[in-house]
Formats: C-alpha cells, structure tokens, sequence
C-alpha cells in the first residue's frame, strides 16, 4: 500500500515541497531512497525504535521509502515523523484520514518523544502557500510561528500527540499555538540590557553622529584611541533603535528559523538583532556557506534589519573586509556552491571601530610612537571602496578629565530613541510602496524622487564633490544622510507630533507602538546647513588622514 506524507525542505529562507513515499509490499528488508543525507538515513533506526516504544509493530516485509523529487538533496533529522506516520498507515495500524492536508516534520526520539528542528517559520509559510489545511511540527519549533495566523500550525510534544491530530476522531484546539496562547506564557527573561546613553561621558559629536545614523539606518565608521568609547558608542546603539514592524519582523525571524537558532523563541523577533562577531571569524562565518546543499546564513544576514558590530575592523582579513562589498550596495548575499545557490537578505548596519595606527595613539599629543611608514601600512587596512560605502564616519579623541570626574551625563537613551522612531515613522510613511524602510535603502530612481536639491544645495554639493574627488557612491550617500538629518529636525519638534499612546497591553507586544505626525504636517525639504553636517562626516574619504 502506498502512502504520501508531505513535508518540506528549506533552500534559503524559503521552504519547498518533500513528498515522503511508504510503500509496503512482498519481501524483505527497509530501503530508503532519495538522495537523502546520512542523518536522514539513521533516522530507520530511531523510527523503528520509536514505534517499538509504543506498542507498533514493524512489518516483516519490503519497505520503500522515497524522498521525493529524488534529485535533490535531503538533509537533517526532520523527516523521522513523516517515516514513522508512513509506516503506521502503509501498515494498516491505524487509520489516518488527515494524513494529506498537513506538513508534518519533526525528529523523533527513541521514546517517541518529538524534538525540535529548524526553519518552522518557513515550513508554515509553505503550508499556507500549497493549499493544506496548516502544518505539524515539534512545540518548541511551532512557538516561532505563534504569531503567524494565516494558517493552523500544531505544536506536539510526541507522536501520539500527531496521531490524535490526523486521525481526525476528537478536536485537538488545545495542541494549536496561536496568539491567546502566546500571551498566556510567561515572558522573555533573557532581554538584553544596553548601555545607556547617558553612562557615555564626553563624546557628544559622535553621539549625533550615532544617532543620525541609527534614524536612517546608515553605516558607521569610529576611529579612536583606546578607552575612548567606541565599543560603548555601538552598544549604546542597539538601544535606541526602534522595534521592527510585522514585515520586518517576519523576514528576521525566516532567517533566524533556518539557522536554527529561533527555537527558544516565542513568537517573531521584535528587537532588532546585534551581532557582535570576533574580528578573527572565517568568511564562512560572516558571510554564510556550509557544505554542499547545507548552506547557512552567516553573521550579515543574521543581523538583518538590526546591527553588525565590528571591532578592530583593521585586524579583520583582507578578504573578510571585501567580502563585504556587495552587500553593504545589494543588501543581500547569493552564496554559490558547485551543485547549489542559495541567497539570504542582508539588510543591515554596519557599526565598524578601528585605532587609528599600531599603538593606538596617533592624534593624542606625542603619545603616538608609530612612524609615518607604519601608520600608512596600518590606515591602508582601511579598503577604500568599503569606506565609501560607509556614511558616517566618527573620530573620538580621549575624553577630557574634567568630563571624567565630573561625570556629567548627557541625554539618556530614551530620549535619543524617541525622535530616532518619529524619523523611521516619517520614513515609514515616505516609504509605503516602496518596498523599503529606510533613507539608507533607496535606490538612484527614489533618491531622485524623495531628495530633490534647489539651486544653492546643487552649487554646495558640487564644491563639495570638486574640492574632495568624492565618487558618484559618496554623493548619493551624503545626499541620503541629508535627507535623514532633515527627518530628525522634524522629528525633534514636539509640536507637530502627537503624545505617544500607551504601551500595548500583555506580556508580549505583537505591534511596537508608532510615534504619530499630526495630519498635514509637511516633511521639511533638504536644505544647505543639512548637506554641510552629512558631508562632515564622511572625513576618512581624505588619504592623508592618519598618515603624516
């Protein structure tokens, strides 16, 4: 008798459809086919273990199980459900009757207990997608999906869990995970807590500088002596950003799914991720790779939509720092492999912090103890087509003892991110059918559009651009940064904004909470003083700096 089960297999952060074929006959022996990978050929051994452990029999003839299509490549323990459910219905053992309107994944136990597996967020998108009625997968993994309410996703604990889901024969409402069940649990103990902007002494230029750059998602270059606040500056970075929407939400939380990574996690992602790598990580790493068909996302796309922070960016490889080109301009990563392809979104924030030559001291008095020739070789470390692709580029010098002992303390972080989430919202707005989020994302075709120049902004940057020999890249970037700096002006005006509401109700926050522009309100234009402060950032476009 044969029996089809469907399950799914994830090629980026998109899943596609697995058929699992059980077909019992005459004969001897179990057979599994389907180019599948060793895992998924030792999952006989935990399947039939499994139906032991609760009672099954297992059929003294032929099986064949077929993974089909056959021609590509199956990999990992998810596939041990789907196995056993074939066995158990080609058997005649139990009746089945929704055995076809679901996508079943799940690793299985030798108690027939069902262990997690990734890329659940995926699997319930493709459930939804391929017309069946939703997907059965292993709780914790089905926890990512709770919010997901376009399609019925189970969450079960054992394999008796899913044979009372298909057999059909009582309601099983209390194994589905949906939003009034998320809500009943308890909340997320492990928030990280981010360094306040106010704990930062001194270094007011660059905390502008960061928060320019947090409001329109634009990169960051710090270069500093030792001690001066670089690693606090970007620490302090991840907390006034603002959390991301539904659409953002989905696409972060799809690749952290895939990784594997979501599986502790209730829901979508809702702050924006850090990633914080060693500056002695692979490309691999960074980048993402894996052998064969299994390719993993690497730390670029693991900090999509949020922050990648990385330290003594001049000791990185050479290759590491290029491999970074295309997608700080694409904001995406396409990882090829000689049977496969796989792309993965890169959308993020670079936050890179560097010392300024070997000892760390140049432009700190006669600290400094490096020649001319070694401070050239060190600052050429710096690729040039990188730092054109960076906006923002900060300089901090050792803070003043003054400020140090009388610790005076600036703006805390709750106010910067407040007029950081009025600018995204304006963008937000700006932005509906565009398709992106924020200044930093648009293409030549919506620069055009969103920031136009008058005739006095046209002359400034064009003596800007004949006095520095800055590239065609650089204009459009100090263009972007400009129309963020006019944002945050309209941002910083209480009056044209409404009194933020209340913080949702619940343990869990489906929605964040959006800043609200009273109707009417005109989005000021691009003026000379904005143009001035954004190319007064991009300082490292000069070669002598940090040489003579």
């Amino acid at each position: 008798m044969l029996i089809n089960i469907f399950g799914a297999k994830c090629i980026g952060i998109e899943a596609v459809p697995v058929t699992v074929e059980v077909d019992i006959s005459t004969g001897i022996g179990i057979h599994l086919v389907g180019l599948a990978d060793v895992a998924v050929k030792e999952s006989l051994l935990r399947t039939m273990t499994a139906l032991q452990s609760m009672g099954m029999r297992i059929p003294g003839k032929k099986i064949v199980i077929n993974l089909a299509p056959a021609d590509m490549h199956k990999k990992g323990s998810g596939y041990d459900v789907p196995i056993a459910l074939g066995i158990i219905a080609a058997s005649g053992q139990s009746e089945l009757p929704g055995l076809g309107k679901y996508i079943i994944m799940g690793e299985l136990g030798l108690d027939a207990s069902i262990r997690d597996i990734p890329g659940a967020l995926p699997i319930a998108e493709l459930s939804r997608e391929g017309g069946f009625e939703g997907c059965i997968l292993p709780e914790g993994s089905a926890m990512e999906a709770a919010e997901y309410d376009k399609t019925r996703v189970y969450g079960v604990r054992t394999l008796s869990d899913v044979l009372r889901i298909l057999s059909e024969t009582e309601l099983c409402d209390d194994l589905l995970v949906s939003r009034h069940r998320l809500q009943s649990l308890p909340p997320d103990n492990a928030s990280p807590v981010y360094m306040d902007f106010s704990e930062i002494v001194g270094q007011d230029a660059a905390k502008r500088g960061m928060e320019v750059a947090a409001a329109g998602s634009h990169n960051v270059m710090m270069v500093g002596s030792p001690g001066s606040g670089k690693s606090s500056l970007a620490k302090a970075l991840a907390g006034i950003l603002p959390p991301m929407d539904m659409e953002e939400a989905v696409v972060t939380s799809k690749i952290y799914s895939v990784a594997g990574r979501g599986a502790s996690r209730w829901g979508f992602m809702r702050r924006r991720p850090f990633r914080s790598p060693h500056y002695s990580a692979s490309i691999a790493a960074i980048i993402g790779g894996g052998n064969g068909d299994n390719i993993l996302p690497g730390e670029i796309s693991l900090a999509q939509n949020g922050v990648l922070f990385l330290d003594e960016f001049a000791q990185l490889p050479r290759s590491v720092a290029e491999a970074l080109r295309g997608p700080l301009e694409d904001r995406k990563v396409i990882i090829s492999r000689l049977r496969s392809k796989v792309e993965y979104p890169a959308s993020f924030m670079l936050v890179a912090a560097a010392n300024p030559c070997p000892c760390g001291y140049w432009g700190e008095g006669d600290r400094c103890q490096c020649t001319p020739g070694q401070r050239q070789s060190y600052f050429s470390r710096f690729s040039g087509p990188i730092l054109d692709r960076i906006d923002v580029h900060l300089w901090l010098r050792s803070v003043e003892t003054k400020y140090l002992i009388g610790r005076r303390s600036g703006e805390s972080s709750a106010v910067v991110a407040k007029r950081v989430a009025r600018a995204r919202e304006i963008q937000r707005i700006r932005f509906l059918d565009e398709g992106i989020f924020t200044n930093s994302e648009m293409n030549n075709r919506q620069m055009h559009l969103y920031c136009p120049l008058d005739g006095e902004c046209s002359r400034i940057m064009e003596r800007i651009i004949d006095q520095r020999g800055l590239s065609a890249r650089a204009f459009s970037r100090i263009v972007k940064m400009a129309r963020t700096i006019a944002d945050l002006s309209l941002a910083a005006d209480d009056s044209v904004w409404l009194h933020d509401p209340p913080s949702p109700g619940g343990k869990v926050p489906f929605e964040p909470v959006r800043p609200r522009l009273l109707a009417g309100v005109t989005i000021p234009p691009i003026t000379p003083s904005h143009l001035l402060e954004a190319a007064g950032y991009r300082f490292l476009d000069r070669v002598d700096i940090g040489i003579k």
